[in-house]
């Protein structure tokens, strides 16, 4: 069963209070199979493997003494999960952890991984974990910045005329013997589903099979720069249609958003049971 709330019924592009006090019910989960069905992708029988990483980079409470502590937050959502949770009410839902109390670091993350795992599998008749990492200040120094590896795709002047999904741009060459690759680009732009504001970040394409065609593949990532949608279906978009008219025998995709409102999200799907990417943050994030 799934949940019925829809993107309209979120905070998004509305005045929000915030709350500083600690309120769960703040968490404003979205049903996944609304965007995978109209995709054409069973909620039964997913195509690919993978999670969403997320960062949050304002987090904050007091401790015992009233004294305020700090972390950044890494949190890691199955993509078998029945629901993203939407950001905006993620980031309301950390700013009321700013003037809440907590004994330990530990009952901090206890506490956002109870509550972040009931949101994401509400209305499921399954259940399942949500995984959180907190690190504190000592360790901020050791936090790496670095790109995306592959070869890049913008090195290609290619002349661009599609501003939505064009899955008709992409081709594979299967005459050729196949090859293993991994492909970046840094030119994904799409938009927010509810506001319009736009969602910058960087795409990596890895797969085996049949040689994609570069310029068509980098002209379909271009081609998103006026699509509305959320960032986990947007990735999920982009792995099925490179799945579905390229044809590899293997496929992951790893998009990288710049963050919003003190968070970043970034989607991971492969096609088989990998371990996941480190959540390491480009550049821009």
């Amino acid at each position: 069963m799934s949940l019925d709330n829809t993107p309209a019924q979120s905070q998004l592009g509305r005045a929000s209070a915030y709350a500083d006090r600690y309120d769960p019910t703040l968490l404003f989960p979205i049903a996944r199979a609304t965007q995978r069905t109209a995709m054409g992708i069973a909620e039964n029988a997913l195509p690919f493997f993978g999670a969403d990483l997320w960062t949050a980079f304002e987090l904050s409470w007091l401790n015992a003494r009233g004294k305020p502590q700090v972390a950044i937050a890494h949190f890691t959502v199955p993509c078998e999960t029945p629901n993203i949770i939407e950001s905006k009410s993620f980031k309301l839902y950390l700013n009321s952890f700013n003037s809440s109390v907590f004994d330990s670091v530990d009952a901090v993350r206890e506490r956002l991984r109870s509550d972040l795992a009931e949101a994401a599998w509400r209305g499921s008749d399954r259940s399942g974990g949500i995984g959180v990492k907190l690190l504190a200040p000592e360790a901020f120094d050791r936090e790496p910045v670095h790109e995306l590896d592959g070869l890049d795709l913008d090195r290609l002047d290619i002349e661009c005329t599609h501003y939505q999904p064009a899955p008709e741009l992409l081709s594979s060459d299967s005459s050729q013997p196949p090859v293993t690759e991994t492909l970046t680009s840094r030119l994904l732009k799409s938009n927010c589903l509810v506001t319009g504001q736009p969602d910058w970040g960087s795409v990596r394409v890895s797969y085996s099979g049949p040689a994609i065609d570069q310029a068509g593949l980098l002209a379909y990532i271009v081609s998103f720069r006026n699509h509305n949608e959320f960032h986990e279906p947007c990735a999920e978009r982009m792995f099925w249609d490179i799945w579905r008219h390229c044809k590899p025998t293997k496929l992951s995709v790893y998009a990288r958003y710049t963050r919003r409102g003190g968070l970043d999200i970034n989607p991971f799907r492969a096609s088989w049971p990998q371990a996941l990417p480190p959540n390491i943050r480009t550049a821009r994030q």
